[in-house]
């Protein structure tokens, strides 16, 4: 199914101000509003106009993004035209940077982690991001040693 056009989407031209997105998204935002629906039908055709236009007013209300789709359409988006979207790609991940990956390595759970001042940067590619790759990382960090169990004093 083809991505209808943002800004057909909110009914403002192509050079509309940010100040005139802003009101016509009001507009179909409240208009299209599932709680102002009374009947399933009405209720879940509403909610898929209203998500439609809280998903245009958040690509055309940020500066950046509008440029992106000005130029490339919903495939600047990652939407359609085989292109990338990065919040998948970033959901993919789920719990990596989160401390799913690495609770317990360290130390106890639920307390301060031991290594959690140790950094390491690792670099992928998009099409590694997208499709999944194992790393496999060697890093160096201190261990207390067991004369002095990390207080770095003498006996």
């Amino acid at each position: 199914m083809a991505e209808r056009d943002l800004y057909e989407v909110l009914g403002v031209s192509r050079d509309a101000s940010a100040e005139e997105i802003k009101k016509a998204y009001r507009k179909v935002a409240l208009q299209h509003h599932p709680d102002r629906r009374e009947g399933d039908a009405d209720k879940q055709a509403s909610e898929v106009l209203f998500k439609e236009a809280s998903a245009a007013y958040a690509v055309l209300s940020d500066p950046e993004q509008r440029e992106r789709y000005d130029r490339y359409g919903h495939a600047g988006l990652g939407q359609g035209g085989g292109g990338v979207n990065m919040e998948d790609i970033l959901a993919s991940f789920g719990d990596v940077f989160g401390e799913g990956l690495f609770s317990g390595m360290f130390g106890r759970p639920g307390g301060p982690q031991q290594g959690s001042h140790l950094q390491c940067q690792v670099e992928i590619s998009l099409e590694e991001a997208a499709s999944g790759v194992t790393k496999t990382l060697q890093m160096e960090r201190p261990e207390a040693c067991a004369p002095c169990a990390g207080t770095g004093a003498k006996e």
